[in-house]
This record gives structure tokens, sequence and C-alpha cells, in this order.
């Protein structure tokens, strides 16, 4: 089962948002007994990110950690969301 990480700034609202999608996204796709989901604050999960296999951010996070992360925004704007998905959906089956 992979472990998939949401955080934004306070671990509250907009990851709170994008969880929720997240969460409808991979039951419509059948994925639910492929990925546990977790929610957090930047803060609390920069120098944890390893311990997850996915993990998607709705807040900008420092260069050195940029290559792990997929941007959530998109799900916030409703722009880019398939290529996202498409990221996410590509993680879940490596």
């Amino acid at each position: 089962m992979k472990k998939l990480l949401i955080m934004c700034g306070t671990g509250i609202a907009t990851s709170t948002v994008v969880t929720g999608k997240v969460r409808d996204w991979l039951k419509d796709n059948n994925l639910e007994d492929k990925v546990q989901l977790f929610q957090s604050k930047i803060t609390d999960e920069l120098n944890r990110l390893d311990d997850y296999d996915i993990v998607v951010s709705t807040t900008l996070v420092p260069d050195n950690v940029r290559d792990k992360v997929i941007d959530g925004v998109p799900l916030l704007t409703g722009f880019g969301t398939e290529e996202m998905y498409g990221k996410i959906l590509e993680l879940i089956n490596s």
C-alpha cells in the first residue's frame, strides 16, 4: 500500500479540500485499497518526506525537495487536474 501525504501551510484548510478531492478520485478509480492518505502541514513533514511514496502540496516547497512533491494547486483552481492525477496514478502503479 502506498502512503500519500497531502500538505499545506497549516495542515487545515487547503489540505482538507485536496484530501477530499483525492479521496473521491481514489474511490472513483477503485484505488482506495492501494493508498493510505495522510494530511499535515509542511513544517511538520519537510524532514520526513521520504516516509511517503507520494507527496502532494498546496504550498511552496523548498527547492531541495521540489522534485519529490506534486503540486496540488490544480485541485484548488481546476486547471491541470488531469495531469496532476496522472502523476499520482503513475506513482501508485510504480
